[in-house]
C-alpha cells in the first residue's frame, strides 16, 4: 500500500535531483521579466512580495523563483507596470511545472491577478505543515525551516516598502530566502503526507486553492462560504 503510494507520489511531485542540490547559490534580481533559458527544467518555488495584503489594491512588486538547483531569481515590477513579462507567464503557467508556495492562496491571487497566468498545479508547504504537523499551531515559514532543516532565517523584512524604487540588500536577501527551502520542505512534507495517509487530501486541497484565490479576489477573502452562516 505504502510502496503504490510511494510510486503516485513520484509521479505527480518529481523530487529534485542531487546533482541541482549540490550547486553553489546565487541571487540574480532581473526588472520586468525573467530572463529566458534559466531555470532547470521540474518543479520551480514561488513567492510574492506586494504592497500590501488587499490584491486589488497593493500592487505586486517582486516575484521570486527558484529551480531548486542553488539559485533564486527575483523579478521586480516598477509602479506603473503592464506586468507584460512573457518568460515568466510561460513558466507560471506550465502545467508541467509543479509549483511549490508557502500560503500558496496569497501567491496564486497576486499572480492571476497582475500577471494574469493561473499558476498551477500547486504544492503548499503551509497546507502540507497543517496536515502533519498537527502537534503544533505553528506553520509559519520560519517556523518550518527552523525545525525540519536546522536552519534560521530572518522575516525582519517582511513587512517593508517593497514598491521603493531601489531594494535593499536586506529586502533581497529576505525576498531570495522565502524561496530557498521550499523545495527541500517540499521533500519531507511529501514523506509525511505519505506516512500519514493524507496525500490524497493534501492534493485535493492543492487543487482548489486557484478557485480559492479567485474567491478572495471576487470578495470572499474573509467569508467561510461552506458554513452553515
Amino acid at each position: 500500500m505504502v510502496q503504490a503510494a510511494d510510486r503516485r507520489l513520484q509521479r505527480a511531485f518529481p523530487l529534485i535531483p542531487d546533482g541541482l542540490k549540490a550547486r553553489t547559490m546565487a541571487v540574480y534580481f532581473h526588472e520586468e521579466d525573467l530572463p529566458a533559458g534559466v531555470l532547470a527544467p521540474g518543479p520551480v518555488a514561488i513567492d510574492t512580495e506586494t504592497m500590501g495584503l488587499v490584491t486589488p489594491r497593493d500592487r505586486l512588486c517582486v516575484v521570486q523563483i527558484s529551480d531548486g538547483g542553488g539559485d533564486e531569481h527575483l523579478v521586480r515590477f516598477a509602479r506603473g507596470s503592464r506586468y507584460e513579462a512573457p518568460n515568466l507567464q510561460a513558466v507560471l503557467a506550465d502545467p508541467e511545472r509543479v509549483k511549490i508556495y508557502h500560503f500558496a492562496r496569497f501567491d496564486l491571487a497576486a499572480i492571476e491577478y497582475y500577471l494574469g497566468v493561473v499558476a498551477a498545479p500547486v504544492f503548499c508547504t503551509k497546507i502540507s505543515s497543517k496536515l502533519t504537523r498537527t502537534y503544533t499551531d505553528r506553520h509559519g515559514l520560519k517556523n518550518l525551516v527552523s525545525e525540519l532543516l536546522g536552519e534560521d532565517i530572518s522575516k525582519q523584512q517582511q513587512s517593508s516598502d517593497w514598491g521603493a524604487p531601489q531594494l535593499t540588500d536586506a529586502q533581497r536577501d529576505y525576498a531570495a530566502s522565502d524561496v530557498r527551502y521550499l523545495h527541500r520542505l517540499r521533500e519531507i512534507f511529501l514523506e509525511r503526507l505519505v506516512r500519514e495517509n493524507r496525500l490524497e487530501l493534501a492534493e485535493a486541497c492543492f487543487a482548489f486553492l486557484p478557485a480559492r484565490a479567485r474567491l478572495d479576489i471576487a470578495g470572499w477573502a474573509d467569508k467561510d462560504i461552506f458554513s452553515h452562516e
